[in-house]
C-alpha cells in the first residue's frame, strides 16, 4: 500500500534482483520501474547496489550502470573479487549488504516508506530497524520461483510484500538472447 504524498526511496540489491528477474523468465525495464515508482509517491532516491569487476575489458553490466547512473538512479558500486571455486568455475564474489544498509538508515529520517528489492533474508533485522525508526517497509522479489527467492523471515518482517511477478507487466520486457559473455557468466556470492 503506497500512498501519494509519502516520500519514498528505493534500494535496488542489483544481483539479487537480476537473479528473480531471471527466475521469472524476464527482464527489467529500470525506466518503466522508476516511473512506476514515481507515481506511487514521491520518489526522493533510487539506490542501486552491484559489485564490478575492474580488470576486465568489458563487463557486462558496465551499460547497465552507466545508463542507470544518467538516468536518475544513485550508483553504488564496489570493485568484485574474482576466484576459482572447488569444482573449477569462475567466479564474482561482491557483496554490498553493509553499504545498503548504512544507506537506509541514513536516509530513513528524510522517508516515509522504503522500497527493497531482495529477498536475501540478512535484510531482516535492517527491516526492522527501518520500521522502529517510524519507516514502511515494502519488499519485493518472488516467491513464484523455484526455490522460491525470498527469505521468508524478511517477507513476514515486511509491512508488505510485492510480488515481483505481479510487476511484470508493468516493468518487465522480455528477457534478451544472451551473448557469448552475458551476465549470466559471473555467479554472484555473498560472504
Amino acid at each position: 500500500m503506497f500512498y501519494r504524498d509519502e516520500r519514498l526511496a528505493l534500494f535496488i540489491d542489483g544481483s539479487n534482483l537480476y537473479a528473480a528477474a531471471k527466475a521469472l523468465a524476464f527482464d527489467i525495464d529500470y525506466k518503466l520501474l522508476r516511473k512506476e515508482f514515481m507515481q506511487r509517491g514521491k520518489l526522493l532516491r533510487a539506490f542501486y547496489y552491484t559489485a564490478l569487476l575492474e580488470n576486465d575489458d568489458y563487463s557486462p553490466i558496465r551499460p547497465l550502470v552507466d545508463w542507470l547512473h544518467y538516468n536518475g538512479f544513485t550508483m553504488v558500486t564496489k570493485p568484485a573479487k574474482e576466484f576459482i571455486d572447488s569444482q573449477g568455475r569462475r567466479k564474482v564474489k561482491g557483496n554490498m549488504d553493509i553499504e545498503l544498509a548504512v544507506d537506509a538508515m541514513e536516509i530513513a529520517p528524510h522517508v516515509d516508506h522504503i522500497v527493497l528489492f531482495s529477498g536475501d533474508g540478512d535484510f531482516r533485522p535492517l527491516v526492522e530497524a527501518l520500521q522502529r525508526k517510524g519507516v514502511r517497509v515494502s519488499v519485493v522479489s518472488t516467491i513464484r520461483s523455484q526455490p522460491p527467492m525470498i527469505a521468508d523471515d524478511l517477507r513476514r518482517q515486511a509491512d508488505n510484500f510485492i510480488e515481483l511477478d505481479e510487476l511484470k507487466d508493468v516493468v518487465g520486457r522480455p528477457p534478451r538472447e544472451p551473448r557469448v559473455t552475458d551476465r549470466a557468466d559471473y555467479e554472484t556470492e555473498d560472504n
